[in-house]
């Protein structure tokens, strides 16, 4: 009950604080709250699996409502002008992270959070995508940390670049869309610039957030793929960082193909399709945005909760100057689509 109670009340806390501190926002505050609580009272890590399995079971449940926010309707309105500058960005995110990770010294499992973090949706997709990936909870935290940084610089440059930049509403909506990682961090950024910016930032921020289905099974395919190989599931269930299970519980708990498809993706995509036939009220939208933030900061509070400080001293400063590098190239990327396709 404690493993359930804690994260939920770490998370309480940070939505009143996220209030009043606007530019975090309560996931990432309840992060280092959660880490706050565990560093300052460390007997409560004897309650870490049950924390895990509730920041599990909670990341996975908010990515299902987040579907339902979802609709087909909302990505033929962005306008096929739109897909390149997602399909550019989201490319040199997801190509570029193992190369410059790789070439940086970042290990490969921080290196696809932050990747995945910059290209699609910041800390939810980490929160996803740490489901099916070999990483340890400091690792997220970092990668969360990151995204983070950049949000904040986003907050802070982005509605000045654009009026120097001389972009018009819908460009800029469009780039801030595509080039922000975290959802509110759009908002914000797009809201500043104007409201018609505000409101073409949040379409193609909802659309680009689809990527979480294609790319988080793909990285569950690759697991199951390493996991066939000539060392078998055993030897690549061995090196799960201790107390975080696998995708689908621990290594060798189920037969390959289940891996391929976390269930939680599969109710995403159906709580998608039930909203584009109109099966969810527009009235429980708003609802059902706030259950979904909600859900996703009681998990990164659970993160919070299983970090140790001293785990992310020891990763060092690479990997944030590695995530700036992406973020930087990818939302240079953009611009320059939206330049040879004329949506300045």
């Amino acid at each position: 009950m404690v493993g359930v109670v804690l994260p939920l009340a770490v998370a309480a806390t940070a939505t009143v604080l996220g209030r009043f501190v606007p530019v975090a926002g309560a996931p990432v505050l309840a992060l280092a709250l959660g880490v706050v609580v565990i560093t300052t009272v460390p007997r409560l890590g004897r309650f870490g699996s049950a924390v895990v399995g509730a920041g599990r079971w909670s990341i996975q449940a908010a990515v299902v409502v987040l579907g339902a926010n979802l609709s087909l309707h909302q990505i033929a309105h962005t306008g096929a002008s739109s897909l390149p500058v997602l399909a550019g960005t989201l490319a040199v995110a997801l190509g570029g992270a193992p190369l410059l990770g790789r070439a940086m010294g970042v290990s490969g499992g921080l290196r696809t959070l932050i990747g995945v973090g910059t290209g699609i949706c910041g800390a939810s997709a980490i929160a996803a995508t740490s489901r099916v990936v070999v990483v340890t909870e400091a690792e997220i935290a970092y990668a969360v940390s990151t995204i983070f940084a950049f949000n904040v610089a986003a907050v802070l440059v982005f509605p000045l670049l654009g009026h120097l930049l001389g972009l018009s509403a819908p460009g800029f909506g469009l780039w801030a869309g595509s080039a922000v990682n975290d959802t509110s961090s759009v908002v914000t950024v797009g809201y500043a610039f104007n409201a018609t910016a505000g409101d073409h930032a949040v379409v193609v921020k909802l659309t680009r957030t689809l990527a979480i289905i294609p790319v988080t099974i793909g990285l569950a395919l690759a697991r199951a793929r390493a996991e066939r190989g000539p060392a078998g599931p055993s030897a690549a269930g061995s090196s799960e960082p201790s107390g975080r299970p696998g995708p689908t519980g621990p290594a060798g708990a189920r037969s390959w193909p289940f891996r391929l498809v976390p269930g939680f993706l599969l109710l995403f995509l159906c709580a998608g399709l039930a909203n584009t036939v109109g099966l969810v009220p527009a009235v429980a939208q708003a609802p059902l945005s706030t259950a979904a933030g909600f859900l996703v900061t009681v998990g990164l509070a659970a993160v919070g909760l299983g970090t140790r400080l001293h785990d992310l001293r020891r990763t060092g400063p690479r990997p944030m100057l590695f995530g700036g590098l992406l973020w930087a190239a990818l939302a240079c990327t953009g611009l320059a689509i939206q330049a040879v396709t004329g949506q300045w």
